[in-house]
């Protein structure tokens, strides 16, 4: 598990102190265009710290354990700040909650130019038919939207925006299927009529065993897709073992709950290490959201912007274009609503100013902004 005191001070053991993190702290509730992860409102904690902002929002209930690392991430953005970028921008992928396919066009024009898309699977009270339907409609849209911006792409690569590549599509189960739902689910999101290649299938079972058994049945089947692994790592007690017992070709890695960008940066390390010590390549690393704010997708622009990559690594589109998904954000310029804009792909790397008439708007109310400063306060004991 992430150690979340070292995490929270990049390695210097003292922490702000509670009243000064309190001082500094505004609750906000933010309204999602379209129901994700069975929400349609999103709260955060927003901290204020001498280093600019930080964002501590764990889901509502996930218990204090859990949650002390998403507030080490967010003590690191504000009172320490992140390590210098290797790249100014990050290509990201568009994300395709779990609606019904007539909708996929809606969702992903709030996604320009991005070619990877990243749709919801294995939906509770959903049948494979929506999954498989779903998929078929993003995969029409995003290779339109490939053909779209070929005469774009030129004069936008010549002006330092990168390309996003060619149109790609992953699935994310969020570990809802067992290994024998998953094989066929795959086969049918690959093979079947109006499918085609997924660049990877993002925990589609939820236990590292359950992987193993799901990667050696799509062999004896044929099916070629790869497997990432999300909450195999952040919710494990070693997040190496995953990959160490061959289950993953991939890691998804969050910013909040390992504690903050120094702690992901080193996990990616740790991670592309010990697939080479199997004998294999690097794992390589997808930086991925939590339904942030856009002072938390700073975080993760930030680690995405400093995870180094071997010579003639492609860097895989990250999960950090979700801010599309909230119908308001609490930051002005470049931003539609307060959300930041997406452009060609990809978004601009830096830390972002809350303005204030917006963190007015959007305030929580006061029964909920007492829930989070107590939530705060037992997180930080933690510490």
């Amino acid at each position: 598990m992430v150690d979340v005191q070292d995490a929270a001070s990049g390695g210097d053991p003292a922490l702000p102190a509670l009243e000064e993190v309190l001082a500094g702290a505004v609750v906000v509730a933010l309204p999602l265009r379209v129901r994700f992860r069975g929400i349609e409102v999103r709260e955060a904690l927003l901290l204020r710290g001498p280093a600019g902002w930080g964002e501590f929002a764990p889901f509502l209930e996930y218990d204090d354990a859990t949650a002390a690392a998403w507030l080490a991430a967010g003590l690191e953005a504000a009172w320490t700040g992140w390590p210098a970028p290797l790249r100014p921008r990050v290509t990201v992928n568009a994300t395709v909650p779990a609606v019904p396919a007539a909708r996929v066009p809606e969702v992903l024009a709030r996604f320009p130019g991005c070619t990877t898309a990243k749709v919801k699977v294995a939906e509770r009270g959903q049948s494979l038919d929506d999954d498989v339907a779903r998929v078929a409609a993003v995969r029409r849209e995003v290779a339109r939207s490939e053909v779209a911006r070929s005469e774009v792409a030129r004069s936008e690569v010549a002006r330092g925006v990168p390309d996003p590549g060619a149109a790609r599509v992953r699935v994310d189960a969020n570990g809802g299927w067992s290994v024998e739902e998953a094989a066929a689910a795959l086969a049918a999101l690959t093979a079947g009529p109006g499918q085609g290649p997924l660049e990877y299938a993002e925990q589609p079972c939820a236990t590292v065993p359950e992987l193993v058994a799901l990667r050696e049945l799509l062999a004896r089947g044929g099916v070629d897709v790869r497997i990432a692994a999300d909450e195999s790592i952040r919710r494990a007690s070693d997040p190496l073992a995953v990959v160490r017992a061959g289950a993953a070709d991939v890691a998804v890695l969050k910013v909040p709950p390992m504690g903050g960008v120094r702690a992901v940066l080193a996990l990616a390390e740790q991670l592309r290490a010990e697939g080479q010590r199997r004998g294999g390549a690097a794992v390589p690393v997808v930086l991925s959201s939590a339904l942030d704010t856009a002072v938390g997708l700073s975080a993760g622009l930030a680690a995405a912007a400093a995870l180094p990559l071997a010579d003639g690594e492609e860097q895989l589109a990250s999960g950090l274009g979700t801010g599309s998904l909230l119908a308001a954000d609490i930051v002005l310029g470049g931003v539609t609503g307060g959300v930041r804009e997406i452009n060609h792909g990809s978004l601009p790397v830096g830390a972002v100013e809350p303005d204030p008439d917006l963190l007015e708007r959007h305030a929580a109310a006061p029964e909920r902004r007492a829930w989070w400063l107590e939530r705060l306060r037992r997180c930080y004991a933690l510490l």
